[in-house]
């Protein structure tokens, strides 16, 4: 069997998502974010703003600074010449995906079919006709909102704390249970508000008409997940998708089979490993990027942990005073090794970047860190049309990143 040290796997999976790749010389284009998705596959979504939404962070890591209405144009517009390229749904959590990928999830929209928990299939029970009522609205009107649904049907319903502890209206969660179910789909977002309309009034006859056993379709989402891990584990392969153990180990035996799959030994790793036949290890990977929470990359933790030694959890849903790093930490890659993180936030009425934290990874040269880092910032700034970069007092790296932030050396 094969054996990979964890720095070529690490290489390899930073080339599966794109990292390896040389960044545009000019304006990223239509093309150059296309690219970026062949090797993601999703983007997920996340409803926290502190510092751009997640989905728009993973462009930027790879390709720098580019035109965010680009991406809203691949997700949520059609027209004939410029067809809708993403869709939403429950992918990795809720993502963007391509729509040619939709059929592949109908294994789980069945079943989702009485809700995707409890509290959701109790207030379907509660509303035997909603469903149908919601469906009419959309149906007549088009893209809404559960707000608009509501007014249409001149409703005032009862509230009830789903188990994030939201106040949705029995509504707004009929529409999420029809989401879910696939029945209907998201066309567009308004300021992040989901927008409703019925599926075959949004995805193409030609992809709504594709019909795939589960079998066939989790085989199909374990190739794509190998193809943009490169080299990976049944538990990421698994996570990628969201998919369970049951289902990737025929999936997994099946590429096996077809050669699309080998099975290697990764140094230090206490599982079997998968590479996959387009996976490349380049000598090198340079660059640097800072990486959302749920950029593709990182998002399973354990992964994070095993190619890269580093130890990342979200810290939004932590007390202030018990966080270790901050609020909204973005890691820092650099020459293919997660060597910083930085707490961020953008402070957009008052156009600053605000980094309340900046703490490098043990035995790293904080130095070039910094200036790095620095520089990495100031894109990210420029990007987000921000005029100002303030660095806070927290962490290790903090003075020596206020020093390079201020003097205004370039990389």
């Amino acid at each position: 069997m094969p054996t990979l040290t964890v720095a070529a796997a690490r290489r390899t999976a930073l080339a599966a998502q794109g990292f390896a790749a040389t960044r545009p010389s000019g304006p990223p284009t239509r093309r150059t974010l296309a690219k970026v998705l062949e090797n993601t596959r999703l983007l997920q979504l996340d409803s926290v703003s502190a510092v751009v939404r997640a989905h728009y962070a993973p462009m930027f890591a790879r390709i720098g600074a580019y035109d965010r209405a680009l991406l809203d144009e691949f997700a949520w517009s059609h027209s004939a010449k410029r067809p809708r390229q993403l869709i939403e749904y429950w992918a990795h959590e809720a993502a963007l995906l391509p729509v040619q990928d939709w059929p592949l999830m109908r294994w789980r929209m069945e079943q989702y079919r009485h809700g995707r928990w409890n509290g959701m299939r109790q207030v379907l029970e509660r509303n035997p006709h909603l469903a149908d009522d919601v469906k009419s609205v959309l149906k007549e009107f088009g893209p809404s909102t559960a707000g608009e649904v509501e007014r249409h049907l001149e409703l005032d319903r009862p509230r009830a704390k789903d188990h994030w502890g939201w106040n949705y209206s029995d509504t707004k969660v009929v529409c999420e249970a029809l989401f879910a179910a696939g029945e209907v789909t998201v066309p567009k977002r308004v300021n992040f508000q989901r927008h409703y309309d019925l599926t075959e009034s949004v995805i193409p006859a030609d992809v709504l008409a594709r019909e795939h056993d589960e079998a066939d379709a989790v085989r199909e989402l374990v190739r794509r997940a190998a193809a943009a891990h490169g080299v990976a584990t049944e538990t990421d392969l698994r996570d990628y998708y969201r998919l369970k153990r049951p289902q990737t180990e025929p999936a997994i035996a099946d590429l096996l089979a077809a050669g699309e799959l080998e099975q290697v030994r990764v140094e230090g790793w206490d599982k079997p490993a998968y590479l996959h036949h387009t996976a490349r290890t380049p000598r090198r990977v340079t660059g640097s990027a800072l990486l959302c929470p749920f950029d593709p990359l990182i998002f399973f933790r354990d992964r994070t942990e095993r190619l890269f030694d580093f130890h990342y959890r979200i810290e939004i849903y932590t007390p202030e005073h018990k966080r270790v790093h901050g609020y909204y930490v973005f890691p820092f890659l650099l020459d293919g090794e997660l060597v910083a993180r930085v707490d961020l936030r953008a402070e957009r009425g008052s156009g600053r970047l605000l980094v309340p934290g900046a703490f490098t990874e043990s035995g790293r040269e904080s130095a070039r860190i910094a200036v790095e880092l620095a520089a990495a910032l100031r894109e990210m700034a420029e990007w987000l049309e921000l005029d100002t970069i303030e660095v806070g007092e927290r962490g290790d790296l903090a003075a020596e990143l206020r020093g390079a932030v201020a003097s205004g050396v370039r990389v």
